[in-house]
């Protein structure tokens, strides 16, 4: 019986390592399947990790339909046993529907892969979406940390160094790491506190090395 999967976790917590591990486990079976992703931090047309593995992908646009491209596939003669949905929090909802329907009507398991919230700790539509829909949703095991060593269940994006909590939701950006300087456009997983609080590794490192104010007297 197909199945819609669901995996989700902050940024930097392995997701698109999982898919690209996914897609290998399937394929060393024997199992076909197709890629997908959108908004890559490495580009069109590619799934990336931050462990350096890549792999070629269909890129989604905002008109992809998936249940005709895989009718389309299968009516030409092509076999089709699982999809990999990699950045799914970017697909909209109907693409989301289209996920499902492909797994129901066509017996085909979908897996996808994407964070829950924008940096507003908004829910992004194709995640909540995911949630209303997937027969499994699973937390991936491997925790993201904030700075302070606390699990991490927010996404921060900052410019130029600092949290912002407006603008376009999508702006692609990697995982900022705390002893780089900060890019134009950047992200860092916080604890839901420092997200609140918009305390950043690099405000937090600035403020602990603030001079002490002199005593007077």
């Amino acid at each position: 019986m197909a199945e819609l999967h669901f995996f989700t976790g902050t940024m930097d917590s392995g997701k698109s390592t999982l898919a690209l591990q996914t897609n290998h486990n399937h394929a060393a079976r024997g199992r076909i399947g197709r890629i997908f992703t959108t908004h890559d931090r490495a580009g069109q047309a590619v799934v990336s990790s931050r462990l350096g593995l890549t792999h070629d992908a269909l890129e989604v646009d905002s008109d992809f339909d998936f249940w005709k491209y895989v009718v389309d596939t299968l009516t030409r003669g092509s076999r089709i046993d699982y999809l990999v949905c990699d950045e799914a929090q970017f697909y909209a909802a109907e693409q989301i529907d289209q996920l499902a329907k492909v797994v129901d009507e066509l017996q085909i398991d979908v897996f996808a892969f994407g964070i829950l919230t924008d940096f507003r700790s908004y829910l992004f539509p194709g995640s909540a979406r995911l949630v209303e829909l997937a027969d499994r949703m699973n937390v991936l095991q491997v925790e993201a940390l904030c700075w302070c060593g606390k699990r991490a269940t927010h996404n921060a994006r900052t410019e130029n160094g600092a949290m912002v909590v407006e603008g376009e939701v999508i702006v692609v950006g990697d995982v900022e790491q705390a002893d780089e300087p900060p890019a134009d456009v950047a992200y860092e997983v916080l604890c839901r506190q420092h997200h609140r609080r918009r305390l950043t590794a690099a405000r937090a490192k600035a403020v602990s090395l603030a001079p002490e104010p002199l005593p007077f007297g």
